[in-house]
């Protein structure tokens, strides 16, 4: 069993991780968010990646996880893995890492390889509660997560720049567009993570710190993994995974070999 797989069972099998109620979810966040860790992210030593997706079903009663590695230095892929689940907690906003931790941890489990970073597909400190999916995962993982989102849940910023590399800081408050969230940042506003665009003319992304990273380091790695489209790379691959696994064991239902 690989280092990954230990760690992930342990973190399945405890029923404390889980609860069904979303008040004990949202007072289990609130007690996690004080184990989350800022530390400087080395981005030159990073060089396995794994990218981390979630697909539903249309009815949203099944879901697809994956997790694809890629090699940082080449952008190859070095491994992936897919699984298909039903949700165990409802579809409730802020809640996502509940619901969709569990079959992305399924996923991960059966990695063979271990990564040096984990890329998520949705927020981290950027969240009511300063515990989104990415810093859950690393919290109970103990591993570095960063989360690169392609929406905004909470945060207030300006646009960034249109050349590439351009940025802006999310600051504490609901999610809005205001005029200078620089300045806003200089006035001492809680900085919850960064409007980073990855392509020129293209919608940013949203980048935040999960766990064991400092967002100086995510963004830098983020920038890095997306030299030609807005998403990066591992998290697209890990995107058309999950489409792909979905449709397969739609058609495998429908008795379809196409």
């Amino acid at each position: 069993m690989s280092e990954i797989s230990e760690r992930v069972a342990r973190v399945l099998d405890d029923p404390e991780n889980w609860p069904r109620d979303p008040k004990e979810a949202v007072a289990l966040q609130r007690r996690l968010a004080d184990r989350v860790r800022v530390e400087p992210l080395d981005v030159d030593a990073v060089r396995l990646v794994a990218g981390l997706d979630v697909s539903y079903s249309t009815d949203n009663t099944a879901l697809s996880a994956a997790a694809v590695v890629m090699d940082v230095r080449t952008l190859e892929v070095v491994e992936s893995v897919a699984i298909s689940s039903e949700p165990s907690f409802p579809y409730i906003s802020g809640l996502f890492g509940f619901r969709e931790s569990p079959p992305v941890l399924e996923a991960l489990g059966q990695l063979k390889v271990t990564p040096d970073v984990y890329l998520c597909d949705g927020f981290g400190l950027a969240h009511p509660r300063r515990f989104g999916v990415a810093c859950h995962l690393g919290v109970l993982l103990d591993l570095p997560v960063v989360g690169s989102a392609k929406s905004v849940l909470f945060g207030r910023h300006s646009v960034p720049g249109e050349e590439r590399g351009s940025w802006t800081p999310m600051v504490a408050g609901r999610s809005e567009v205001v005029p200078d969230s620089f300045a806003l940042a200089d006035q001492g506003k809680e900085v919850l993570g960064r409007v980073l665009r990855t392509r020129r003319g293209v919608k940013p992304v949203y980048v935040s710190v999960g766990h064991r990273v400092d967002l100086e380091g995510a963004a830098e790695l983020v920038l890095r993994l997306s030299p030609k489209y807005r998403v990066p790379e591992p998290v697209r691959h890990a995107d058309k995974l999950c489409g792909e696994h979905r449709k397969a064991v739609l058609a495998a239902k429908e008795g379809r070999t196409d």
